[in-house]
């Protein structure tokens, strides 16, 4: 039962960080193509937020990537890591319910 939830959260808040990455790479393109405009108070502040959650997770992915001009494939790379997170979340519960170790 303590594990169905911890998983259920650690699955849940991977999706979230998925949602999130998606909706600030969205926004980034919107704001760079000035069809949102940051003098909104309302644009800035869920731009800054987004921003404020992702970064952490973005910078060394981006420090790491080749510079491709004004081309930033970090969001894609942290995309399939967390993809990939959730598939180990999802491997890892199921081989504890074959082997027995999930109560």
């Amino acid at each position: 039962m303590i594990l169905d939830a911890l998983f259920f959260l650690v699955q849940a808040g991977l999706t979230l960080f998925f949602w999130a990455i998606l909706i600030a790479a969205v926004l980034s393109l919107l704001i760079g193509f000035n069809v949102l405009d940051t003098r909104n108070r309302v644009v800035w502040t869920i731009s800054d937020f987004f921003y404020r959650v992702t970064e952490p997770a973005m910078r060394p992915v981006r420090n790491r990537l080749p510079n491709l001009g004004g081309i930033d494939l970090s969001p894609l790379v942290v995309l399939l890591l967390v993809q990939a997170a959730m598939l180990l979340v999802a491997a890892i519960k199921g081989y504890m319910i074959a082997f027995g170790l999930y109560f």
